[in-house]
């Protein structure tokens, strides 16, 4: 099974992008960011007619997360557990039937700029109840894949200038300490299990040519509990796609389990 997450910037601007790189990629699951629509105006066609199954958690203009499947969803739910009040439609998990079962998350982790203040606060109590729905996930000793795109530069190596992020609530301290306390609970990092060093990235700025500098930073990522991380059989970036016309800012990363 073939699982990947993608940050498309907007539905309605990148969907050609999107239905190419489905075409060309033939993910099984494809868990989708930043789509930028609510509900009811998510353009399904171009996806049911390539066979896949689709969930949303919308939100006009901003946020928004979406789940596509060629297999069937179940025991759909929106909106990250711990805060009643928050309105903003940043998760979204569903459980996949191939020849198991694999739980899905798909999230969008607020960016927290400026920082400290407001955005900031909200960013790191979120990453708390992340933090908490990791810990549940793991105690049902389940095979689950939480992914996304985090917001976070986990290290010096996951940006190709680390000197200009120390400032940014992406690779703030306080950021990578609620980081490494969700992947301490017994996560994997699938992507850097097969790939080491600097170079590595999802995202690059629009502006001042950053994607022909390669002058990224990786803050797309996928997790593991145990039960999926036993599954992986191989893991990837699909960096292509980001000189394609009109792309997003990100790419997609991708993950195969043996599921």
């Amino acid at each position: 099974m073939k699982i990947a997450t993608f940050n498309i910037n907007g539905i309605r601007a990148r969907g050609q992008a999107l239905a190419d790189w489905l075409d060309e990629s033939q993910p099984d699951v494809a868990m989708l960011q930043e789509i930028k629509c609510v509900d009811e105006a998510f353009p399904r066609e171009p996806f049911d007619e390539r066979g896949y199954n689709v969930e949303t958690h919308g939100q006009k203009g901003f946020n928004g997360v979406a789940i596509l499947s060629k297999l069937p969803l179940e025991d759909v739910s929106r909106g990250l557990p711990g805060a009643d009040d928050d309105e903003q439609a940043r998760w979204i998990e569903a459980t996949v039937v191939g020849r198991r079962a694999i739980r899905l998350c798909c999230l969008y982790l607020p960016n927290g700029n400026p920082a400290p203040g407001p955005k900031y606060d909200y960013k790191l109590g979120w990453m708390e109840r992340l933090e908490r729905r990791v810990t549940d996930l793991l105690a049902d000793e389940e095979a689950a894949v939480v992914a996304g795109d985090y917001n976070v530069i986990p290290l010096d190596e996951d940006a190709a200038r680390p000197d200009a992020w120390r400032s940014d609530a992406l690779g703030l301290p306080a950021t990578r300490d609620a980081w490494r306390r969700i992947v301490n609970l017994g996560m994997t990092e699938a992507y850097r299990t097969r790939n080491r060093g600097r170079g590595h990235f999802t995202f690059w700025d629009y502006q001042a040519g950053a994607y022909d500098r390669n002058d990224g930073i990786r803050i797309d990522h996928v997790l593991l509990t145990p039960q999926a991380a036993d599954l992986m059989t191989d893991v990837g970036i699909d960096h292509a796609i980001r000189g394609g016309p009109k792309p997003s800012d990100h790419v997609p990363l991708w993950v195969e389990l043996d599921a």
